[in-house]
C-alpha cells in the first residue's frame, strides 16, 4: 500500500497554486509557472507510491493560511510539512523558514548560517529545490548586491511578494 496524497488548486493574487499533501503535510506547492504536467511529474518522481485521495487535512490548512498570508494576516506558515530533500535541501529550507515576513537575506548570508559558507551556488540551487515555496520563503533570498537574483516563479512574481510583504504591518508572535 502506498503513501496516501491528495491535491486541490487554489486562486491567488499571484495566480492558481497547485497544492499537494501526504498525511504527513504539505508536499508540494507549484506557482502558477509550472504546468500541471510538471506537477504531476515531480509528484510522481517524489512520491511514487502515492495513492490518490480526494481529500486530506493538511490541504484545508494550507488553503486557509496561504488566504490569510494573501489578505495580510499571517506572518508565518504552521501546516505540517512532508518535505522531501537532501540534507543540505533541508537545512536551507529551514533556514529560510527564519527570514521573517518583510525581510530579505542573501544567498551568502543564508551559506553561512547552514554552516557552508562558501556553498552560494549550491544555496541558489536548493532554493530552486524548494517544494513548497511561499510556505518555504525562497523569494525572500537575494543576491549580495541587491539584486532579485533568480525565482521558479518569475522574477516579477518575486518583485510583487516582496512588495507585498515590506507593506503588510507586523503583528508580532499572534499568528
Amino acid at each position: 500500500m502506498g503513501e496516501y496524497i491528495a491535491t486541490t488548486e487554489i486562486e491567488s493574487p499571484i495566480g492558481r497554486l497547485r497544492l499537494a499533501a501526504t498525511r504527513k503535510g504539505l508536499v508540494r506547492l507549484s506557482l502558477p509557472r509550472e504546468s500541471g504536467k510538471g506537477f504531476a511529474s515531480w509528484l510522481t518522481r517524489r512520491v511514487p507510491d502515492g495513492e490518490a485521495v480526494d481529500w486530506l487535512p493538511h490541504l484545508d490548512t494550507a488553503r486557509r493560511e496561504l488566504e490569510e498570508y494573501f489578505a495580510g494576516t499571517r506572518e508565518r506558515f504552521g501546516v505540517p510539512l512532508d518535505l522531501r530533500g537532501t540534507e543540505f535541501q533541508l537545512a536551507c529550507w529551514r533556514e529560510l523558514c527564519s527570514i521573517p515576513l518583510g525581510e530579505t537575506r542573501s544567498y551568502a548570508e543564508l551559506a553561512r548560517a547552514v554552516g557552508r559558507p562558501k556553498a552560494v551556488r549550491a544555496v541558489g540551487a536548493a532554493n530552486g529545490a524548494n517544494p513548497v515555496p511561499l510556505i518555504v520563503p525562497c523569494h525572500r533570498v537575494i543576491n549580495t548586491g541587491g539584486k532579485l537574483g533568480g525565482y521558479g516563479g518569475g522574477l516579477e512574481t518575486k518583485r510583487r511578494l516582496l512588495a507585498f510583504e515590506q507593506s503588510v504591518e507586523p503583528r508580532g508572535s499572534l499568528l
